[in-house]
C-alpha cells in the first residue's frame, strides 16, 4: 500500500471536517488562484511536411509563440472518504498572436491533499486526450512538478486510438514556479512516439503568466461571507 493510502488508516469513509475557505488552505497552489495571461509562450512541437507551418522549423520541431488566457478558481473542498482535496478548476485558451482560432483549449483541476503534501494536477484537451499527473510539494513551496507516464493506473495517460498510434504520449512533466514579483511560470515536456520517427519526440512549452483579475471564492467561503452578523 502506497504511503498517500496507508496514511489514512483503515477507515475508508469517514469524512474529515473540511474549511469551508478553499483560497486560504490551498498549499503551494494559491499563487495560481485568478485569472492570468501571457503573451510570450514558446512552443516547439512536431510538424510533417504537409503542416500550415507558421514557425521556425528545427529537426522536424516548428517552434511558435502563443498568447494565453488561463483561468483558476476556487472550487469547494472535496472528500474521498478520509482523503480531503482543495484545489483550483481551470480554463486554459490559446491563441496565435494576431489570430483569433484556438490554437489548444484545455480544461482540468489543480488539486491539493494537505495530508499527503500531493499537488495533483487533471488534463483534459478536445482532441480525445486525458491525463492524471502527481507530485510531492510542502505546502510553502514555491516550485514543484507533476508527472504522468503512459501505462500507470493511477498517474497516466489515456488518449484516442489515433493520438495513441500515431502521437503516443509516453510521458508527461510539468514545473511550476511562482515568482516573487506575483507572476507563475511552466515547462512542460511531452515526450511522444510519433509513427513516422524512430527517435522519442519532446512537445515542449513555457510561458510567464501575469495576474489580470481576482479569483471569486468558492460557493461556500462566498456563502458565508454574505450571511449577516449573528
Amino acid at each position: 500500500m502506497s504511503d498517500n493510502v496507508s496514511q489514512y488508516g483503515t477507515d475508508i469513509y469517514t469524512e474529515p471536517e473540511g474549511d469551508d475557505d478553499t483560497l486560504a488552505n490551498l498549499g503551494p497552489l494559491r499563487p495560481l488562484a485568478g485569472i492570468w495571461e501571457g503573451t510570450l509562450g514558446a512552443n516547439q512541437h512536431p510538424v510533417g511536411p504537409g503542416s500550415d507551418i507558421k514557425g521556425p522549423v528545427i529537426d522536424g520541431s516548428e517552434h511558435s509563440v502563443y498568447v494565453e488566457l488561463y483561468e483558476l478558481q476556487p472550487i469547494d473542498p472535496q472528500t474521498n472518504g478520509p482523503q480531503l482535496f482543495y484545489g483550483l478548476r481551470y480554463h486554459v485558451h490559446i491563441v496565435r498572436p494576431g489570430e483569433v482560432e484556438t490554437f489548444h483549449d484545455q480544461v482540468g483541476y489543480w488539486l491539493w491533499e494537505p495530508a499527503a503534501r500531493l499537488v495533483t494536477h487533471t488534463i483534459a484537451i478536445p482532441r480525445g486526450q486525458v491525463l492524471l499527473a502527481a507530485g510531492k510539494a510542502e505546502p510553502d513551496a514555491t516550485e514543484f512538478e507533476v508527472t504522468a507516464a503512459i501505462g500507470s493506473e493511477t498517474y497516466g495517460i489515456l488518449s484516442n486510438p489515433f493520438i495513441n498510434t500515431a502521437f503516443r504520449t509516453i510521458s508527461f512533466r510539468m514545473r511550476v514556479t511562482a515568482h516573487n514579483d506575483g507572476t507563475w511560470s511552466y515547462e512542460e515536456d511531452t515526450v511522444m512516439q510519433v509513427a513516422d520517427r524512430a527517435e522519442l519526440v519532446h512537445h515542449i512549452d513555457h510561458n510567464t503568466l501575469t495576474r489580470i483579475g481576482d479569483p471569486t471564492p468558492n460557493p461556500l467561503a462566498l456563502a458565508a461571507s454574505e450571511r449577516p452578523p449573528q
